[in-house]
């Protein structure tokens, strides 16, 4: 929202400009200065499909509020939509092709799954050599309540042959001229797992457009470009599917690769789930505290694992104490934590935090780089000073 009186004329200015002159490029950066619609608090990264990141001092509830949950777009979002006329199809590998209407996914039984979400982008600004893409820094993620059929009873529904290795999905996203649809794939494992969901619900109430309505795929502890939105088509396939959002796009190169190196994506694996990773939420980055105890908390997550704890340094990791683990809970939901410290001393702190998995996995000092700037878990580091 506007905070001065220049704000709001700059507001009023650019929407009357926009509504005169019927122009997408104004309408854009008008709400680049008043924020896009029922997101006001989120960080605008980028506008063209809209990327917007939430500030990290608002991520402090174990469920994201929906208008406080981040949007990652690859292409538009659809402008138009018609539920009489929409069908989900499933097609490919399988004995009877279906296709759904809204009313008839509605009717099957729904399932709910608590799932953090998270931009495989999640921290791309941190990784050195720059690279390019949206620079995501720590609020690409969220948590929410999903809930839809079960994929699994739709596909078994449409008959899986022996030949259903992987299954794609497709949105009603619109791309601009001569990029390819928006499809990704995931194995058949993966797509008949109890808890991958047609999610029609996100905490409660239908999805919103900027979230995938009418039903998104929710693929829980992957990455968030496996979950598609405004879904469309399910394809079985017998192959990974091969498109440009799966290959040469989200893949990670088999081994270290030097710093600022191309990779060949023939050298380079389809990305799946997400690492072990934790993020202090307060005190804020650059804050100052004042002397006395100080109350660090955050949130940490680990994909298909579990966390099993967190770590805290105030002394640029020289030494670490143990958090404690918030009760809220669930398989493929992040997990808040605590720490009680009382400073030394005022001055300048550096305070970390440190996560580890259910099966071992630590999070980093420091990501291995890749050339898309994917998967970044490093340790999370705020500056911070005590007055005196």
């Amino acid at each position: 929202m506007p905070t001065s009186r220049r704000d709001f004329l700059a507001t009023t200015f650019l929407y009357g400009a926009a509504l005169a002159l019927g122009s997408p490029t104004w309408l854009k950066a008008a709400e680049a200065v008043a924020g896009v619609a029922g997101k006001e608090k989120l960080i605008v990264r980028s506008l063209r499909f809209y990327d917007l990141e939430t500030p990290v001092s608002l991520l402090n509830s174990w469920i994201t509020p929906v208008n406080l949950f981040f949007v990652r777009n690859h292409m538009s979002e659809p402008t138009t939509f018609d539920p009489e006329s929409y069908r989900l199809t499933v097609t490919g590998e399988v004995e009877h092709p279906l296709a759904l209407t809204l009313t008839e996914l509605r009717e099957l039984t729904p399932a709910t799954v608590i799932n953090t979400l998270e931009c495989a982008g999640n921290g791309r600004a941190f990784y050195q050599p720059h690279v390019p893409g949206v620079q995501w820094q720590r609020g690409a993620i969220g948590t929410a309540r999903y809930a839809g059929p079960r994929l699994k009873d739709v596909l078994t529904r449409a008959g899986l042959k022996p030949t259903a290795k992987h299954v794609a999905f497709r949105g009603l996203d619109e791309p601009p001229s001569k990029v390819p649809p928006f499809i990704r794939s995931i194995p058949v494992e993966k797509a008949l797992a109890a808890e991958t969901l047609l999610a029609t619900q996100m905490n409660g109430a239908p999805l919103l457009k900027h979230h995938g309505y009418p039903v998104r795929a929710l693929v829980p502890g992957w990455i968030g470009a496996a979950s598609c939105k405004w879904l469309t088509e399910i394809r079985v396939l017998e192959p990974e599917f091969d498109g440009n959002f799966m290959k040469p796009g989200y893949r990670l190169p088999k081994g270290p690769v030097a710093p600022g190196s191309e990779v060949n994506p023939e050298n380079a694996v389809a990305i799946t789930h997400l690492n072990v990773k934790s993020l202090i939420t307060h005190p804020a980055d650059g804050s100052t505290v004042k002397p006395g105890g100080v109350q660090i908390r955050g949130a940490a997550w680990a994909g298909e694992a579990a966390v099993a704890k967190v770590e805290v340094s105030s002394d640029s990791g020289r030494t670490w104490s143990p958090a404690q683990l918030g009760s809220d809970h669930a398989l493929y939901a992040w997990r808040f934590f605590e720490y009680a410290w009382r400073p030394a001393r005022p001055g300048s702190y550096v305070l970390m935090a440190r996560a580890t998995d259910s099966l071992g996995a630590v999070q980093p000092a420091q990501t291995a780089w890749n050339p898309s700037g994917y998967l970044w878990n490093g340790i999370d580091r705020v500056n911070i000073h005590v007055e005196g």
